[in-house]
């Protein structure tokens, strides 16, 4: 039996794939498996890993399923009590599965941890420490930019980054795996808040880590593919995640985080791309059904909206 399955979804990866293996190779936690879930991908990066990895599993699919898809896929065929999500576009160091095996096994109540991701071309600096959301609608990653040794303290998080980051199966299936409508961008924080929905936990481990290129698939940070299902996402997230009195109470400071992220993007030449993004949200939240209100987990939701509250301040800080 693995104590570890690696989910490492892929498309047209071809300049990131085998350093990434390469470092999986060294890594000092040797019982685990690797699952290459590769989306259509026509760059021959999926008959490099066939040819050059063979100990690795491939899972080949005819068309692009997204990040959701594949991963989803990914886990249900990991053999593994414990799932680590990776982005092909990663390098690990070599104590990364390690860590990370045994830094959530002591969390009995945790969900997810997530590693501390590092900028590739500057491993002083954080790419991502964890993930936060917060009352304005905004999602974040907490340190992006700053020094790596401000971020060593183990820390409860909002959510983690599915580009480096392990949870418990049994308990992404209880939760009904990653939101497939997302297709892509924010289903690990729409995964991480249904987690803490349910009373579970999420947490950061810096002793875990790995050197992050980012954008490997999207191709840059800001684009309209990139944009458009961002705020689409955003808004089926809050629909989906909040009870109809949350929404109420967060509305004003929503519309305030809303309309300042569409000046941001108008600025930039992407104001058309947030705007139809929004509009394509409400449409799928109309047709998608709410995670159910229980009042068991009055508490979580009541722990939940003073998080969002106290995340605007970190956002800020």
């Amino acid at each position: 039996m693995k104590k570890v399955s690696v989910i490492i979804p892929n498309y047209n990866g071809m300049q990131y794939v085998k350093r990434c293996l390469d470092s999986l190779r060294k890594q000092t936690l040797k019982e685990w498996e690797v699952l290459f879930v590769d989306n259509g991908s026509t760059d021959g990066s999926k008959e490099l890993v066939e040819r050059e990895y063979p100990e690795v599993k491939v899972i080949a699919l005819p068309e692009n399923l997204g990040f959701c898809g594949a991963v989803n896929l990914g886990i249900k065929a990991a053999s593994a009590e414990y799932v680590v999500l990776l982005n092909n576009d990663t390098e690990a160091e070599p104590k990364f599965l390690e860590q990370l095996y045994e830094g959530i096994r002591k969390k009995k109540n945790a969900f997810s941890a997530a590693a501390m991701m590092l900028q590739f071309h500057d491993h002083r600096k954080i790419d991502d420490a964890g993930n936060y959301y917060n009352a304005l609608g905004w999602a974040f990653a907490r340190g992006k930019g700053k020094p790596e040794e401000n971020y060593r303290e183990e820390k409860k998080i909002f959510s983690s980054c599915a580009g480096a980051a392990i949870y418990r199966k049994k308990l992404v299936e209880e939760l009904g795996y990653l939101d497939e409508e997302h297709f892509a961008y924010l289903e690990d924080m729409d995964l991480g808040y249904r987690a803490m929905i349910a009373g579970y936990e999420n947490w950061y481990l810096p002793k875990a880590r790995v050197y992050h290129v980012g954008s490997g698939t999207s191709g840059s940070r800001y684009n309209q593919f990139k944009i458009r299902y961002s705020s689409r996402n955003n808004i089926y997230m809050i629909y989906k995640n909040m009870p109809l009195l949350q929404i109420i109470l967060n509305l004003p400071l929503l519309l305030a985080g809303f309309g300042i992220k569409l000046v941001f993007f108008a600025k930039k030449g992407y104001g058309k791309e947030y705007a139809a993004g929004i509009k394509n949200g409400f449409s799928i939240s109309k047709k998608s059904k709410k995670v159910p209100f229980r009042w068991k987990n009055i508490g979580n939701y009541c722990r939940i909206q003073l998080q969002l509250w106290i995340n605007i301040i970190r956002r800020f800080a």
